[in-house]
């Protein structure tokens, strides 16, 4: 059997994105949304912030725990692509990383530590949610090269069909609504951490094996991801969570 074509492995990402039934999980196709940036934007990690109610930026969902932490550092720093892409709402052109370039520049502190996590350099892409743009899904890469136009093209037609998707088969929304889906995916978020630390613990593994767990078992029942780290922080852990393999 031969290879699926690249580009129709893409279109397929974009369709899934793009589809989700009534009802679908924001946060886990935010997650999605990351894992298809890595995948076909070729970049080595990628993120999500977004605007809550009050104009300040947060961190939603990335594509694995280093990733998350850089986001969160830079929230604390408060500066960073993320923080920048996500309040101009536009696509951030890619911008070095090394020791002295662009980015020691502009964001001094941030920097050194997407350095030391092997970052060379960084862009994103704005999150549009029909005349919104409440957030970005940001691009972290690692090799000699920055990273290429051609991915930073298809990193935006992956986030444009997931703000499609928010934007929920374009029916027409407020911004206020869009901004309470996003505040619902936050409250989200913080119940799946304290699942996957819950469950980790449980069985002595990390937490992104946690987390593979939780999302493997929620999508074979066809059950919310939140609704089963709500169920396993409430300490109701489904007995097929905890088998060792």
């Amino acid at each position: 059997m031969s290879a699926v074509p690249h580009d129709v492995l893409l279109a397929r990402a974009v369709l899934d994105l793009g589809s989700r039934t009534d009802g679908f999980d924001v946060l886990e196709m935010l997650h999605d949304l990351t894992a298809y940036a890595v995948r076909f934007a070729g970049v080595y990690a990628a993120g999500v912030t977004v605007l809550d109610g009050t104009g300040r930026v947060d961190y939603l969902t990335a594509s694995d725990e280093a990733c998350g932490r850089l986001e969160e550092a830079q929230l604390d720093l408060g500066e960073g692509p993320c923080v920048d892409s996500a309040r101009t709402g536009s696509m951030l052109e890619p911008v070095s990383l090394r020791p002295g370039g662009p980015g020691s520049q502009r964001w001094p502190g941030f920097t050194p530590w997407a350095a030391a996590a092997g970052f060379t350099s960084v862009a994103a892409v704005p999150l549009r949610v029909a005349q919104h743009t409440p957030g970005a899904l940001n691009l972290l890469h690692g090799g000699p090269h920055p990273i290429t136009p051609d991915g930073l093209q298809r990193a935006q037609v992956l986030a444009d069909a997931a703000g499609a998707c928010l934007h929920h088969r374009h029916s027409l929304i407020s911004r206020d609504e869009i901004i309470a889906q996003l505040e619902t995916a936050l409250q989200s978020r913080i119940v799946i951490e304290q699942a996957k630390g819950v469950l980790a613990a449980r069985l002595g593994i990390d937490v992104h094996d946690a987390f593979g767990r939780l999302r493997g078992h929620a999508r074979c029942r066809r059950q919310k991801l939140t609704d089963l780290a709500r169920q396993v922080v409430q300490g109701d852990i489904p007995a097929e969570l905890t088998i060792i393999r």
